[in-house]
């Protein structure tokens, strides 16, 4: 534990760890991977103002998204399959969160259910919604996330069709993995994975097996989501999906001041400037690149938050630094998991939480929510 210092080390731990298929599903994007790659090294151009002689005592790294205090502005991301990286990844996960106060955001297509992470902790989680094809099936999730007492719903906008990553075709993505030679052979050097999946009830999609209509098995369950996703989603949904929630709603999936503007007019309480971690539209540009355009013209009316890319706590003060008011992790966090279970999470907020504190006493500042352009070069 001593020698990881970084996310990448937990990366490297992961990957050593973790089956072939479910890290390359975590550690991928589309086509190309020109935004997945854009997602981090664009972070890399923007610089820091260091100030000296400035008191730096009583530093505070607290904060609110959307009215909820964090202990510091970042949230885990809704990640599908979290479960594939660690037996009972999501429930893990979210313990880990709700210790270290910051939110978890379950996703549609998790491997623990929404009613597994509930059991598991005692503060409200965030629930992610896919909307797909069977509305029915949408309604009873936004109602099983109400009866789970989730405080938030993120509705993802950018997933109306699956954008293509090679690596999960090449792989041949499933979950549980198929018993193939390539996955036995895999398997066969990564034990500990195998005897906690072994272990456990939670192996495939939980929140839709023995929920959706037709749905009984893995094979179905394939089809089925390929089928589900609805390509004719529309801002008229965004109505009817926030009324039947009633809660906060956070609308995902923002890369365009037009349409933040069109979102702001929803009533959502926030937007989060995403391209979905380049697994989307490959050839978009970063998450990172666009936020203060799109923060700058919609700031004012609807709360700003950003993910894609984030891998250390000085990229969270940059998007902080930009105009985002929350960020969100999903890659260093599903790292951490892969690596080293409950404690890796843990082990990579505490690494982003000492590089966000050692660098906003270098610029010169006590309070996160103090960090704003005046602390870049321009």
């Amino acid at each position: 534990m001593s020698d990881i210092l970084t996310i990448a080390d937990l990366k490297d731990l992961a990957r050593r760890k973790v089956p072939k298929m479910f890290f390359d599903y975590a550690d991928s994007g589309a086509w190309t991977e020109s935004t997945y790659r854009a997602n981090e090294e664009d972070f890399g151009k923007i610089k820091f103002r260091q100030r000296v002689l400035v008191d730096m005592s009583n530093r505070s790294l607290e904060s609110t998204m959307i009215g909820q205090k964090v202990a510091m502005p970042v949230a885990l991301a809704p990640t599908g399959l979290t479960g594939m990286q660690h037996a009972d990844g999501e429930m893990l996960a979210a313990q880990a969160a709700e210790a270290f106060g910051v939110p978890f955001t379950l996703s549609t297509m998790s491997i623990c259910s929404i009613e597994d992470v509930a059991s598991a902790t005692s503060k409200p989680f965030w629930f992610q919604l896919y909307v797909l094809r069977d509305k029915d099936f949408v309604l009873n999730l936004i109602d099983r996330a109400k009866a789970a007492k989730c405080s938030a719903l993120v509705l993802t906008l950018d997933l109306q069709i699956l954008g293509q990553r090679h690596k999960d075709i090449r792989n041949g993505l499933s979950a549980p993995p198929k018993m193939t030679l390539a996955n036995i052979i895999d398997l066969a050097i990564k034990p500990r994975w195998c005897l906690g999946i072994a272990g456990t009830p939670r192996r495939t999609f939980r929140n839709i097996v023995g929920h959706a209509k037709g749905v009984g098995d893995v094979s179905s369950l394939s089809s089925w989501t390929t089928e589900q996703f609805d390509p004719q989603l529309s801002w008229k949904d965004v109505a009817w999906i926030k009324e039947r929630w009633g809660g906060k709603l956070i609308l995902k999936g923002i890369l365009d001041k037009e349409d933040a503007l069109m979102a702001a007019q929803t009533g959502a309480d926030a937007i989060i400037v995403s391209n979905h971690g380049g697994r989307q539209l490959d050839g978009a540009a970063s998450s990172i690149s666009v936020l203060e355009e799109i923060a700058d013209a919609v700031g004012d009316k609807i709360e700003v938050h950003m993910d894609g890319g984030i891998r250390s706590g000085q990229d969270v003060l940059k998007a902080l630094c930009l105009g985002a008011k929350g960020t969100y992790i999903g890659r260093p966090f599903l790292y951490g998991l892969g690596a080293m279970g409950k404690a890796g999470v843990t082990k990579a907020l505490e690494i982003i939480r000492k590089e966000m504190d050692i660098t906003l006493a270098l610029c010169g500042k006590r309070l996160v929510t103090d960090m704003g352009k005046d602390q870049l070069r321009r």
